[in-house]
C-alpha cells in the first residue's frame, strides 16, 4: 500500500502532528494496451501491427502498449487511414511484380512540386512502391496529387534515388521573370492612357529610430503598441489624406534580418523616407537601408527623428550624413531635404509630409498608371486566415482590381478574389493604381513580391496545375549547394511563420551567418502550426523546427520529445538568429591556439623517479612559471613531454623566473631529461570560433 504522510489539522478531535493514511490513487491514462486499440479498430492484433509501420508509426512488434496520444491519433483518423490502406493493397494486387530497387543512385531531377505518378514515372517505379515509401513516412496522398521538393527527397534517399533539384525551378530566374513581366506591362501602356495615381511612399530606417512610430503619427493610429519586442513583424501599407491628394505608405521593418522585404518594398515605390534618430545618429542598418535607396534609385527625404529628447543632435546627425553616407542637406547646399520632427509630439511631421507630397510631384511625370487596364500589382504581404484562407496584400500597381477577379500568377490561376477590403478593412468593389488591398479567395498564398494579374474567365487552364495548398501550410523547399559544400559542416533547418514575409526574412538573415566551415541549409519554409508531418520531415533529415509566431499542438511537442527533434518557437526574430548561430557555433571544433612562454636549458638533474624529475636550469629567454607544459628537445629532437608541476628560485616556491635566472623545476612526465637539453614551455588556449 502507498502511504502518504498527511499534516493534520486541529479539529474534529484530532491532535496535532502528522499522521500516515492511504493515499488516493489517481491516475491519468497515459498509454493503451495494443490488443485494446486493436479491439476498437476491430482488426486482429497481428495485423495491427503489421499495418502501422505503413501508416507511419513505428512502435515495433513486441510493444504491449502504445502512447495514448497516438492512439487516439490512430482511432480519430482510422476512417482515412483505412482507405489509404485498401487503396495500397488493391494498386499492390495489380502490379505485376513487385520493384526492384535500382542497384546505383539514379538521379531524378524534381520541381518544386511534381504529381505522385510523374514522380513514379521519372524514378522508374511503380506508383504503388512510391505511395508505399510516402505511407511509411505518414504522407496520405493519391497518385494525382501534388509532393513538394523536400518530400521526394526524403522517400528517394529510401528508394536509392538522388533526388536533385530542377534548374527551371531557381528562385532568381522565377524573381527575375516577374520583373520583367511588371516592366513590360507597364511599358506596354500609351501615354494617352496613363493618368496620374498616388505616390507611392517606403519607409526605411534602423529598428530603433522611431520609424513606426512615425507612421503612426502620420495616419494617426496606433501600430506601436502590440508590436513584439518593438519592431515591426510584417509589411503593412497604408494611404492617407493631405491636402485633397492621396499619399499611399509602405512601412517595412528595420533591422538587417528583414532585407529581403525591404528590397522588395523598395520596388515598388516612388519616394523614399530615410529615418534617422537624432539621438543616435547613423548607424549600419541606416547604411544598409540607404543603399537599397541608391539601387532602386529612388528619390528621398530624411526625417531626423526624437528631436524631442534632450540628448539629440540635429546637426552632429546632419554631419554623420554627410560623411558616412554622402548625402548632404539643402541646407548646407545640398539637394536633400532633412526634416527635424519628432514622432512622439507629433512636431514637423506635418513639414514632413508636405515635403514628401513636394518630391513626388517632381517626379509626377513617372508616377502614372492606366486605370483602364486589368489590374496588376505586387504582394506585399501573405498568410493564412483561419477563417477565410490563403490571403494577400496587394498593391495595385497598373489598372483596376474588382472583386470577382481571377488573379493569376505565371499563366497560373491563384483562385477568385472572393472578398476584397482596403487598410481599414472596409469592402471594396474595386481597386485603382496605388491602392492596397486585401484580397481573400485564393487557392495559394503567394509569395512576397509575386506579380499577380487579373485575368479572365476563358483564360483558365487546368486548377491541378496550382500549386496545392494543404493542411495550412505551403512548402517552399530551396536545397542550396554552395562551393564548399562538401567539407562545410550543415545546421539543417525548418522554418514555419504565420506569414511568408517572416519566413523569407529569417531565410535571408540565416543565409547571412553561413561561412566556408559552417552554413545553414533551410531545408523547407512553410506557414501554419508546426505539424507531426514537420517533426517526421526535421528526424528523417537531421534537421531542427523553428517557428516564428507559429503555434505549435501539445501533440506535436510530445511527438518531437520522443523523436528527439529540437523544436523551438519566437516572437521576436532577434532571438530565433541568436539561437541559430550559437548552435552553428557548437558545430564548430575550438581551435587550440598554442603560446610559447619560455625556454630552459638543463644544468643539472636533482633527483630522477618513475613519473618525473627534479631538475636546475636557466632561463634563456621568456618567463618560466608553474603549471606549464614544455616539450624537451635534445639538439634537434623531441624526446618527451611534460609539465612543470612547480618553480623554485633560492629554494623557494615562486610564480615566476624571468630570462637569465636560474631556478629548479618539478617536472612531471618520461623521466628522460638530461643535462643540455632545452625545455620549451608552452601554454595551450583553447578559442571558441565565432562567426
Amino acid at each position: 500500500m502507498v502511504v502518504q504522510l498527511v499534516r493534520t489539522l486541529p479539529c474534529h478531535g484530532r491532535g496535532r502532528g502528522f499522521e500516515s493514511r492511504p493515499s488516493r490513487n489517481i491516475t491519468h491514462p497515459l498509454f493503451m494496451n495494443v490488443t485494446e486499440l486493436a479491439r476498437k479498430l476491430k482488426i486482429p492484433t497481428g495485423e495491427l501491427f503489421d499495418v502501422l509501420p505503413l501508416l507511419g508509426f513505428d512502435i515495433g512488434r513486441r510493444a504491449i502498449k502504445i502512447n495514448d496520444t497516438v492512439a487516439n491519433k490512430i482511432i480519430n483518423n482510422w476512417p482515412q487511414y483505412r482507405r489509404q490502406l485498401e487503396l495500397l493493397r488493391a494498386q499492390a494486387t495489380s502490379a505485376e511484380s513487385h520493384d526492384a530497387l535500382p542497384t546505383e543512385k539514379k538521379i531524378v531531377n524534381v520541381p518544386q512540386t511534381i504529381v505522385v505518378r510523374d514522380f513514379a514515372d521519372s524514378a522508374g517505379l511503380s506508383v504503388s512502391t512510391v505511395l508505399s515509401e510516402l505511407m511509411k513516412n505518414g504522407i496520405f496522398v493519391s497518385m494525382n496529387e501534388k509532393i513538394d521538393f523536400d518530400t521526394a527527397a526524403i522517400i528517394g534517399a529510401d528508394l536509392n534515388l538522388d533526388v536533385v533539384a530542377a534548374a527551371a525551378q531557381h528562385n532568381g530566374a522565377t524573381e527575375a521573370s516577374q520583373d520583367n513581366r511588371l516592366k513590360t506591362i507597364l511599358a506596354s501602356e500609351t501615354k494617352e492612357h496613363l493618368q496620374p495615381r498616388p505616390p507611392v511612399i517606403v519607409v526605411m530606417g534602423h529598428v530603433d529610430h522611431g520609424k513606426t512610430k512615425l507612421l503612426d503619427a502620420i495616419r494617426e493610429t496606433n501600430v506601436v503598441a502590440g508590436e513584439a519586442g518593438g519592431i515591426t513583424q510584417h509589411i503593412g501599407a497604408y494611404q492617407i489624406e493631405r491636402a485633397g491628394k492621396t499619399i499611399t505608405f509602405i512601412d517595412t521593418p528595420g533591422h538587417e534580418v528583414f532585407t529581403a522585404m525591404r528590397s522588395r518594398g523598395a520596388k515598388v515605390a516612388d519616394v523614399a523616407v530615410l529615418v534617422v534618430a537624432a539621438d543616435d545618429g547613423v548607424k549600419p542598418q541606416t547604411i544598409e537601408a540607404y543603399r537599397i535607396i541608391e539601387q532602386a534609385k529612388l528619390p528621398f527625404v530624411v526625417a531626423i527623428n526624437k528631436i524631442d529628447k534632450p540628448e539629440a543632435d540635429v546637426e552632429k546627425t546632419k554631419s554623420e550624413l554627410a560623411t558616412k553616407l554622402n548625402i548632404t542637406p539643402e541646407e548646407w547646399g545640398g539637394n536633400v531635404l532633412c526634416l527635424p520632427v519628432s514622432a512622439k509630439e507629433g512636431a514637423g511631421v506635418a513639414a514632413l509630409i508636405d515635403s514628401i507630397v513636394l518630391v513626388a510631384d517632381m517626379e509626377k511625370e513617372h508616377i502614372v498608371a492606366n486605370p483602364a487596364a486589368p489590374g496588376v500589382g505586387t504582394v506585399i504581404e501573405s498568410h493564412i486566415d483561419r477563417g477565410e484562407g490563403p490571403v494577400a496584400t496587394i498593391l495595385v500597381q497598373n489598372g483596376t482590381l474588382h472583386a470577382g477577379d481571377i488573379m493569376w500568377l505565371d499563366s497560373q490561376p491563384l483562385g477568385k478574389i472572393r472578398i476584397m477590403r482596403d487598410y481599414t478593412g472596409a469592402a471594396l468593389p474595386a481597386a485603382l493604381p496605388a491602392t492596397p488591398v486585401l484580397i481573400a479567395g485564393l487557392k495559394v498564398a503567394p509569395n512576397i513580391g509575386d506579380i499577380i494579374e487579373a485575368g479572365h474567365e476563358d483564360e483558365r487552364v487546368r486548377l491541378n496545375k496550382v500549386r496545392k495548398y494543404k493542411g495550412g501550410a505551403i512548402g517552399m523547399t530551396h536545397v542550396r549547394e554552395n562551393a564548399d559544400s562538401e567539407t562545410a559542416k550543415k545546421l539543417n533547418v525548418i522554418i514555419k511563420s504565420d506569414v511568408l514575409g517572416s519566413a523569407e526574412a529569417i531565410e535571408e538573415s540565416l543565409e547571412k551567418l553561413s561561412a566556408a566551415a559552417v552554413r545553414v541549409q533551410v531545408l523547407k519554409k512553410g506557414l501554419g502550426a508546426i505539424t507531426e508531418g514537420d517533426i517526421d520531415r526535421a528526424l528523417a533529415s537531421n534537421a531542427i523546427v523553428v517557428g516564428f509566431n507559429a503555434p505549435l499542438p501539445p501533440a506535436v511537442q510530445m511527438l518531437a520529445r520522443e523523436k528527439g527533434v529540437t523544436v523551438k518557437t519566437y516572437r521576436i526574430i532577434y532571438e530565433l538568429v541568436s539561437d541559430i548561430k550559437k548552435k552553428m557555433e557548437n558545430l564548430l571544433t575550438a581551435e587550440t591556439v598554442r603560446h610559447d612562454v619560455a625556454r630552459v636549458k638543463v644544468l643539472a638533474v636533482f633527483k630522477t623517479e618513475n613519473a618525473g624529475q627534479v631538475i636546475g636550469g636557466r632561463v634563456e629567454d621568456g618567463v618560466m612559471e608553474p603549471r606549464t607544459r614544455v616539450e624537451v628537445w635534445r639538439g634537434k629532437e623531441k624526446v618527451a613531454s611534460g609539465e612543470i608541476t612547480n618553480v623554485q628560485a633560492g629554494k623557494q616556491n615562486v610564480t615566476r623566473v624571468e630570462a637569465g635566472q636560474e631556478c629548479g623545476l618539478a617536472y612531471s612526465g618520461q623521466p628522460v631529461i638530461a643535462v643540455g637539453d632545452i625545455l620549451q614551455a608552452y601554454r595551450e588556449e583553447k578559442k571558441e570560433i565565432k562567426l
